[in-house]
């Protein structure tokens, strides 16, 4: 396995038609050893008690990843219990494209004083 880390910028903007889901459309900029990047959905819903809820999320993210230039597809999925946050980011199987197919992986991320991190977790069959 590999590990590319850096830092991202996201803008999420609300879609005002997701009525009973929160929907949004999502634009990342990623810099560092993942260099690109992204445009994708979320959709939300909130739980009835105080900091409870879910949210999944697809993007494409266009770019660089040490070197090798394509594309690939981010799944994530995240569960907030009463507070406590859980949330997965994961490669799409056969999602990679030009010097990135065959790209499998997971990626953490971070937030610090309003700045966003990933690690990224990934390997490439050659």
């Amino acid at each position: 396995m590999s590990q590319a880390t850096g830092t991202f910028e996201v803008k999420i903007t609300p879609d005002p038609a997701g009525a009973e889901f929160g929907r949004m459309a999502i634009d990342k900029t990623f810099s560092g050893e993942l260099s690109g990047t992204s445009k994708g959905e979320m959709l939300s819903a909130m739980g009835s008690g105080e900091g409870s809820g879910v949210y999944v999320a697809i993007e494409r993210v266009t770019g660089t990843l040490n070197g090798k230039k394509g594309t690939f597809v981010l799944h994530h999925r995240g569960v907030m219990t009463r507070g406590v946050q859980e949330h997965a980011v994961d490669v799409v199987p056969d999602s990679g494209t030009d010097e990135l197919k065959g790209l499998t992986g997971s990626m953490k991320i971070t937030i610090t004083e309003g700045k966003h991190f990933y690690e990224f977790r990934y390997s490439v069959a050659e």
